[in-house]
């Protein structure tokens, strides 16, 4: 008989302690997944070290995990999109439910079959598990229609754009989308689901990062630290000469606010969406402005119908490629505090 382990938090910022773990159970709507890896988000970092969103304790963080089919939800089996032995990838969601089991540093993990997909044999896990809580995030930055909340008095955003398609290359739709922090996790799928919709993204990214923002479907990549970002960013956008939609901010620090706003102020306004809180203060009217919350129903139809063709036929690739920490729920740990320290175009990932 199968049995289960996770790492779990204590208490908030002391280290991760590996033990035994109760077996998850199948709702009738989700599948068990057995790890073979799992990835890092900074915000599990955050949940570590300040207990941010943690509902239970002792707590399994964890956002992102790639394995086998170990279990099916009753409805699942009925449906029959998913059945033992099938590799896939999935979203844990316990960012909303608090449920240990719903997180993914674990052997085992309880995932809603809505937020899964078969995960092509060519591709290893530990380039699947960098996909799911990033491609949800982008989703929720780029496709919800109707704004909701994020944190008490901060919305989320509500950009309204299409979701991606499997036609290669998209019929282009004359629209033209800032993606700052484009070599970032958040960033470099917020890009390829926004080109794979036909829209003109331009990036900002380090220097060294400008092929990979383009790989990932930029047609500008501008340089971060160029003194003159922002008067770039509004000639390349006026280039481009599409309707501005807005910018996606995967970094959210002063210096990246501050360019957002000049950017928006001179291009007559539009769409702020990030990752963190938007600026408290200075917001002009005709800025629409709000925090994503990567867990919304928005991205069943992209969980359902794109991500499994699309990685087959390359059109979704797994970005950042993934830096392996080590083999075992004991590197978790290693990985949290590495992500803490920083990296550039790669996501953490353990093996399992």
């Amino acid at each position: 008989m199968a049995a289960n382990q996770a790492a779990y938090l204590h208490k908030s910022g002391s280290p991760l302690e590996v033990s035994d773990a109760p077996m998850p159970k199948a709702g009738p709507n989700e599948i068990i997944v057995k790890n073979a890896a799992i990835a890092i988000n900074p915000l599990d970092t955050h949940m570590a070290s300040a207990g941010v969103f943690v509902q239970v304790w002792p707590a399994i963080l964890g956002c992102d995990v790639a394995g086998v089919v170990h279990e099916v939800g009753s409805e699942v089996a009925q449906e029959g999109r998913f059945k033992v032995g099938d590799r896939v990838i999935g979203h844990t969601i316990n960012l909303t439910t608090g449920k240990p089991q719903d997180a993914a540093y674990a052997l085992y993990s309880a995932v809603p079959a809505n937020k899964a997909a078969i995960l092509p044999g060519a591709i290893p896990f530990t380039e699947g598990a960098v996909i799911p809580f990033v491609l949800e995030a982008a989703v929720c930055a780029l496709c919800v229609t109707k704004p909701g909340i994020a944190l008490p008095g901060v919305p989320t955003p509500a950009v309204g754009l299409p979701y991606p398609s499997l036609a290669d290359p998209a019929a282009p739709l004359d629209k033209t989308l800032i993606v700052y922090g484009g070599a970032s996790s958040a960033g470099s799928m917020a890009t390829q689901l926004a080109s794979a919709a036909g829209i003109t993204v331009v990036s900002v990214a380090g220097a060294h990062n400008a092929a990979f923002s383009k790989t990932c479907g930029a047609t500008a990549v501008l340089d971060r630290a160029d003194p003159n970002l922002a008067d770039k960013l509004v000639a390349a956008v006026n280039e481009a000469g599409n309707e501005f939609v807005g910018i996606f901010d995967a970094v959210c620090s002063p210096e990246t606010y501050a360019h957002d706003l000049a950017v928006l102020a001179r291009l007559g306004g539009g769409h702020l969406a990030c990752v963190h809180p938007p600026p408290s203060e200075g917001i002009p009217e005709n800025v629409q402005a709000g925090m994503i919350f990567a867990v919304n129903d928005a991205a069943t139809p992209v969980w359902r119908d794109w991500v499994t063709p699309a990685l087959r036929s390359g059109r979704l690739r797994p970005f950042p490629p993934p830096l392996v920490v080590g083999k075992g729920l004991e590197y978790i740990q290693t990985a949290l505090e590495k992500c803490v320290a920083g990296v550039s175009a790669a996501k953490l990932v353990v093996e399992l």
